[in-house]
């Protein structure tokens, strides 16, 4: 596993993929957080990084599709996953070395947002008049919705062997479980009986609640069983190749 994670790491990095997803993904945030007066937090009365956790899960549903979309379907284009299995590795080893390289990345990507911690906390009056355990809190909850999101990636780019048509599957479903039950719950068949339990299902609301700075065990638990689950079914869809 560790090979295939250090092999999809260095082809991230020798081409320009990773420096694109990196650059994009911290000029969206900086426009947002530094040039945009509606969500500036210059024009802000108080010390928050509340635009960063807002934005972050928009230009992930576009930004980790991008990422993930080449694990399989490149390597279903070109016959190598069939060379790949036959090194000493099983399905399992080999979904986990890509799921944690691409998330290697996205996490890679928002090291540099530390900067904007930094700037805010200089900012505040008085200085460090921030609440630094939400801050920590919320970025907790943004690496496990990268990781949600990336597992969906994977198995989207597992379904076909076409890269374009893995990205707009993995961003499809992306949009669906993040946003897709809150829309859905506002059905008039839902509201007022069990619109409540529908949201739940949605990752929107459990990442609205761990990003508060609270962490909730049930929050963990459903991100984690969440990719358990789209990784299990990702081993299961290149098993389709032995049927």
């Amino acid at each position: 596993m560790l090979t295939i994670f250090l092999k999809e790491i260095n082809t991230f990095f020798s081409s320009l993929i990773g420096y694109i997803v990196v650059g994009v993904f911290l000029g969206i945030l900086g426009l947002v957080m530094f040039v945009f007066p509606d969500t500036s937090l210059l024009n802000y009365n108080f010390a928050t990084l509340d635009q960063l956790f807002d934005i972050a899960p928009m230009v992930f549903v576009f930004l980790i599709p991008a990422i993930t979309m080449r694990s399989f379907a490149e390597e279903n284009q070109t016959g190598t996953i069939e060379l790949l299995a036959t090194r000493p590795v099983t399905d399992l080893q080999i979904v986990l070395g890509k799921f944690f390289a691409s998330l290697a990345l996205v996490v890679f990507a928002l090291l540099p947002t530390l900067l904007y911690y930094y700037t805010v906390y200089q900012l505040g009056s008085p200085k460090g008049n921030l609440d630094s355990g939400a801050i920590m809190g919320s970025y907790l909850g943004l690496i496990f919705l990268a990781g949600t999101f990336v597992s969906i990636g994977i198995f989207a780019s597992s379904l076909t062997n076409n890269q374009i048509v893995g990205f707009i599957l993995a961003t499809f479903l992306c949009f669906i479980f993040y946003w897709g039950f809150f829309f859905i719950s506002k059905l008039p068949i839902f509201v007022g009986r069990v619109d409540d339990i529908v949201q739940m299902v949605g990752i929107d609301y459990h990442y609205s609640s761990i990003s508060r700075g609270v962490i909730d065990t049930r929050d963990l638990v459903y991100f984690i069983s969440f990719i358990g689950v789209f990784v299990a079914m990702t081993v299961t869809s290149l098993e389709r190749r032995k049927w």
